[in-house]
């Protein structure tokens, strides 16, 4: 519990001091991780500055010169080390060091499965999968680019994306590409450019360098700040061979500054070529389509019912007078056959009809019943018959009979 105070009972700088003294003592020795700066030695100490990789904190830190000759490889600026210290409080002076009691660099074996550990928990929250990756644009209206401060990467991106399209525009962030200060200014950058609506695509870029140099773009905090942005960005760092976890983050890597140029900015002439060439294509397409429509026309007007169709009025004129004359032929040679059948069936007729042998001269007698008589025995005097005759009828009455 902290010492009960007042405006009347205060404590002096001196207890105030030494509490704090006994406070950092409890701490004892701990492992401490930072990024050397400053190192300077005077006679048989060496001063330093532990920065944090991240954040823009540091703490100043103090050992022996035999401490840091038993270092291998021993430390130099920048060198990412891991330090066994104890925290000091100087009461005199009212400053706070740590001193160094043993120091071990942090060496490329530990730092890449680091990062392996580090590139697994992010595949494994999706932030590397390809479908969240965006397209970038065909012609970005201004590029936003974050780079070193008059570095030849900024120079091989705004050379080589003018060269390839003149009019376009940049806006660009300088900022430090290693060291502690790199992953707070870089994702300072990103913010910002993120945050202007007037710029299309982001590059992030520097050029090549050893591990220890490239690892701000595998900090844990950068990459996910470049996974949270809504502007496309495009990693452009070191060479071919340097994959840092910003690669895999990113919508687009380009393998070095020169290719983040050409995979950003399109070449006005590729694009006049294509365009050349598309328009060569489509009058092609038309003017075929036009030659085929043509031909079809061509093809359809000179068919008889179009190109003459009158000559198709008479054709058909004629086929119905043939047609005519041919059931006239027909209708007439039926009836003349019917006619010669009538004539011949009415001969038949005249020479079986009883008519016939009534103009030879013959006559049927016969009742007034009708009845015919065939032999004279059959009658009696003073029966009334009647004789046919070929022309009209005549009544008589028998008077006598004779076999």
């Amino acid at each position: 519990m902290g010492a009960k105070t007042s405006p009347e009972e205060p404590l002096p700088v001196r207890s105030v001091l030494q509490m704090v003294a006994q406070w950092i003592g409890r701490l004892g020795t701990i492992w401490v991780e930072g990024q050397i700066t400053e190192l300077t030695a005077r006679g048989g100490t060496v001063f330093m500055t532990l920065r944090d990789p991240v954040a823009n904190m540091s703490a100043r830190v103090t050992c022996a010169r035999t401490v840091y000759e038993a270092s291998v490889p021993r430390p130099v600026d920048g060198a990412r080390v891991v330090v066994h210290v104890k925290a000091d409080f100087w009461v005199n002076r009212g400053s706070f060091a740590f001193t160094a009691i043993e120091i071990r660099p942090v060496g490329v074996g530990e730092l890449l499965a680091r990062l392996e550990r580090l590139r697994q928990v992010l595949a494994a929250e999706g932030l590397f999968n390809n479908d969240r990756k965006r397209r970038l644009p065909f012609l970005p209206g201004t590029v936003g680019l974050i780079c070193g401060r008059d570095s030849a990467a900024e120079r091989d991106v705004l050379e080589n994306a003018r060269r390839r399209w003149p009019a376009v525009r940049f806006k660009v962030e300088a900022v430090a590409v290693q060291g502690s200060y790199a992953v707070a200014e870089v994702t300072e950058a990103l913010r910002k450019l993120d945050g202007d609506r007037e710029v299309d695509v982001i590059i992030v870029t520097r050029g090549g360098g050893s591990l220890e140099d490239l690892l701000p773009f595998s900090d844990e905090s950068l990459v996910r700040a470049v996974a949270a942005c809504r502007t496309p960005v495009v990693s452009a760092i070191g060479h071919e061979q340097d994959s840092p976890l910003l690669d895999l983050v990113a919508d687009l890597r380009a393998s070095t500054p020169t290719d983040a140029a050409k995979k950003v900015v399109p070449d006005v002439g590729e694009q006049l070529t294509l365009v050349r060439q598309l328009r060569d294509r489509g009058r092609r397409v038309v003017g075929g389509w036009l030659d085929r429509e043509q031909h079809w026309l061509q093809s359809v007007r000179s068919r008889p019912s179009l190109s003459d169709p009158v000559r198709e009025l008479d054709r058909r004129a004629e086929q119905v007078d043939a047609l005519r004359d041919r059931s006239r032929r027909c209708l007439t040679g039926s009836l003349d056959r019917s006619a010669d059948g009538l004539e011949h069936l009415r001969a038949r007729l005249i020479a079986l009809s009883p008519a016939a042998t009534l103009e030879r001269g013959y006559s049927i007698v016969q009742r007034p019943s009708g009845e015919v008589v065939r032999r004279a025995a059959d009658l009696s005097p003073g029966d009334a018959l009647t004789l046919r005759l070929p022309d009209d009828r005549v009544s008589v009455t028998v008077t006598e009979t004779s076999p």
